[in-house]
């Protein structure tokens, strides 16, 4: 059984990766380089196709036969075809969302990551050039009902794409005399342009609905957690830490001002903070940091792997203010991860610009950076990549859950052992606040018809949000779905498994046990060690 299980799982994760480039690239797998995913009509049939056929040929697979590495990978490949089933036959997000069209990420992918020579990526960087023509056009026909919110941003990202051709990918082309990318380049940039000019018309009449509804909501977040947690429960679980949270954080603003006013102690953090010129440099000391506390704390063995702070480029931007970009674990190159983070927009307001940098204070930042970075998503990830198993599907099957609850869990981590002080603990307690009420907006957004106003109410009142970034996580609510509860679900199984350390074992090394399985979902990780 072990061997048909390894032919059945290679070749199940082969066309996996086969039919997503841009799952192919952040898993490090490079055979798909020169490739844009297809969205046509035939092309997504065929797709379902060979999907439900991998999951007959791993519903045959006995687990009860297998070692236990082995049967959590049959359940994590099993659980991921049927979520890129539900996402192409039931959620079909690739006929509305105009962002799932958008060709930055897999260019910049080729243009940033030195995983080979200049040649070798500009070559695929001109072929993915040459199929963006026909992959807008391929969305021009198939996307319709699109949310108002989803066409806006889109065509803010898309500024960025040209930006990115324009002035990017020559740059790569210099250190490649010989091959001239002059003309795919030249029809990308009309496509793109031709593009954008349709996006824009459709604004007059995008009337999609970005809520998904319970049905389908409940559907997503079934697959986006892959734990047995309900969306009542989850709902019911997030509403008591929230009352506690409250408790918690008077308590931390009395040690630091004298008084349990929660947004006066908030204030006297505010008044420390960086600017649009100073904030990825602030990032950088802030990362260095974290690197030297959790060494003198040992808290978890670091990496040697190079992690740099980038600017977030424009093509990226509109969702999120920070994420963790790094190598995925079937890279074999020895490539940075990039932790990337966002000034404000050039048109923004000096009003709007200083509610940011409240928000995203010197002291939320360095939280940040440990979420982001160490000891949370780059430390994570790159344990991640050291796992080797008997085939590559740990490496293709990774948990938003895993990932996420270990990141909130190092802001707790490191609060706990006084990183960062009072100021620090706070700011881990707000973000603390904004997990829970991420978890709450999800459900409350997609599945209750939770009005802008109450959900800004809930935002800024019980979780002491600036107006702007209330904002922003409004416009996420409604852009993504399921997505934001994995940070809840995920910190609350992570945090549990975190507390089960067996006696005699160390933080650091119960730690780096946990980091020693890839990146799979919380329950299976509990079996996995055995707990």
């Amino acid at each position: 059984m072990t061997r048909e299980f390894r032919k059945t799982a290679e070749a199940v994760v082969d066309d996996l990766l086969a039919g997503d480039p841009v799952g192919a690239m952040y898993a490090g797998d490079h055979r798909g380089d020169h490739d844009l995913p297809d969205y046509s009509a035939d092309a997504v049939a065929d797709r379902i196709r060979r999907l439900r056929e991998d999951a007959d040929a791993l519903a045959e697979i006995d687990v009860d036969d297998l070692g236990p590495e082995d049967a959590v990978d049959t359940q994590l490949l099993a659980s991921a075809v049927d979520q890129r089933l539900f996402a192409l036959t039931e959620l079909r997000e690739h006929e509305w969302n105009p962002l799932l069209h958008n060709p930055g990420a897999l260019l910049d992918g080729l243009i940033t990551r030195e995983f080979a020579p200049p040649a070798e990526r500009l070559e695929a960087l001109a072929d993915r050039l040459r199929q963006v023509p026909d992959a807008l056009r391929t969305a021009e026909t198939t996307l319709h009902d699109c949310p108002r919110i989803h066409v806006e941003t889109a065509i803010g990202q898309l500024d960025g794409v040209v930006g990115l051709v324009s002035t990017e990918v020559p740059r790569l082309a210099a250190q490649v005399p010989g091959l001239d990318v002059t003309a795919p380049a030249t029809a990308a940039l009309a496509a793109l342009d031709r593009h954008r000019a349709w996006l824009v018309e459709q604004l007059d009449t995008a009337q999609g609905e970005a809520r998904l509804g319970r049905r389908l909501w409940e559907a997503k977040l079934w697959h986006e957690l892959d734990s047995e947690l309900t969306a009542s429960t989850l709902l019911a679980a997030a509403e008591k830490r929230l009352a506690e949270l409250g408790e918690l954080t008077r308590a931390v603003a009395e040690e630091l001002t004298g008084s349990d006013d929660v947004r006066a102690a908030l204030d006297v953090l505010a008044a420390d903070r960086p600017t649009d010129r100073t904030i990825v440099a602030r990032a950088s000391a802030d990362l260095q940091t974290t690197l030297d506390f959790v060494r003198e704390h040992d808290l978890v063995t670091l990496p040697e792997d190079e992690c740099r702070v980038i600017e977030m480029p424009e093509f990226a931007r509109g969702v999120a203010v920070a994420y963790c970009d790094a190598p995925g674990p079937l890279e074999t190159a020895a490539v940075p991860t990039f932790y990337a983070i966002a000034p404000t927009p050039a048109d923004w307001s000096d009003e709007r610009r200083e509610s940011f940098y409240r928000e995203y204070n010197n002291h939320l930042l360095l939280n940040l950076t440990v979420h982001e970075a160490v000891p949370g998503h780059f430390v994570q990830l790159a344990h991640a990549r050291r796992f080797r198993a008997s085939t590559r599907a740990r490496a293709l099957c990774m948990s938003g859950s895993f990932v996420e609850g270990w990141a909130v869990h190092a802001e707790h981590l490191m609060s706990d052992a006084g990183f960062g002080g009072p100021q620090v603990r706070l700011q881990q307690l707000k973000m603390e606040l904004r997990m829970v009420i991420n978890a709450l907006l999800d459900q409350l957004v997609h599945a209750e018809d939770l009005s802008e106003g109450d959900a800004m109410a809930l935002m800024v009142e019980k979780g002491f949000q600036e107006e702007g970034e209330a904002a922003g996580k409004w416009r996420r609510a409604l852009l993504t779905s399921a997505q934001l509860s994995t940070y809840f679900v995920g910190y609350t199984e992570v945090s549990a498994i975190a507390a089960a350390r067996p006696p005699g074992v160390s933080v650091r090394d119960w730690h780096d046990r946990m980091l020693a399985h890839g990146s799979p979902s919380p329950r299976h990780l509990r079996s996995l060690l055995d707990i």
